[in-house]
């Protein structure tokens, strides 16, 4: 069975924070995934729908999302906390995951649109897939990812050290490897090596 085969019909519980630099990757693979026929439920943390960049204002990126999914977005924790006890998602993605989110995963807090949907999603035992994106992921943000690393039901995008001379302890997910990481969640497995020293 293919990959477009696998994703055909799953619902995808699709979550944004706030690495806004990543975004546009993100909405690649959001678009990616609707054409392979899965059903995208989009959320984004409170930061992520509400800051404007130069990577586009709020009010574009929240458009952006509507648009590729064809739903209204996720924005706020009571909205979210539904997702798990209507059985609404068969797997939770988070693309980009920012260390700020990825500890509060780890330390089990829920105080965004985004952790409230994983731990939601959790409560069914099922698959969630993070993709990092943060610039201190091999330094004080380390012990969290460790934690997740070993945390049942957690998997990781394959990860890629972008720029180890000027930013030696990023790490950022390869976003185009979002699709085959879903397929191997939902069958158990952590693509492997998870951490490349350059894109494969």
């Amino acid at each position: 069975m293919t990959v477009s085969e696998t994703l055909k019909g799953l619902r995808i519980g699709y979550a944004m924070t706030g690495s806004f630099c990543t975004f546009q990757q993100s909405f690649d693979q959001a678009e990616i995934l609707m054409e392979y026929g899965a059903e995208l439920l989009p959320i984004m943390s409170e930061n992520a729908a509400s800051v404007s960049t130069r990577f586009g204002s709020a009010k574009e990126n929240m458009e952006k999302l509507r648009s590729i999914t064809g739903k209204d977005v996720i924005t706020t924790v009571s909205a979210a906390e539904p997702i798990g006890p209507r059985e609404l998602t068969d797997i939770m993605v988070v693309a980009p995951c920012t260390s700020n989110t990825a500890a509060k995963l780890a330390a089990s807090i829920t105080d965004t649109a985004v952790t409230m949907a994983v731990k939601s999603h959790l409560r069914r035992g099922k698959p969630v897939v993070l993709a990092i994106a943060s610039n201190d992921s091999l330094m004080g943000s380390a012990k969290n990812l460790g934690e997740l690393f070993n945390r049942k039901n957690y998997y990781f995008v394959p990860m890629v050290q972008d720029d180890w001379i000027n930013k030696p302890a990023s790490l950022v997910a390869e976003f185009s490897m979002l699709p085959q990481a879903i397929e191997a969640a939902l069958n158990g497995v952590q693509l492997r090596p998870i951490i490349y020293h350059s894109k494969p």
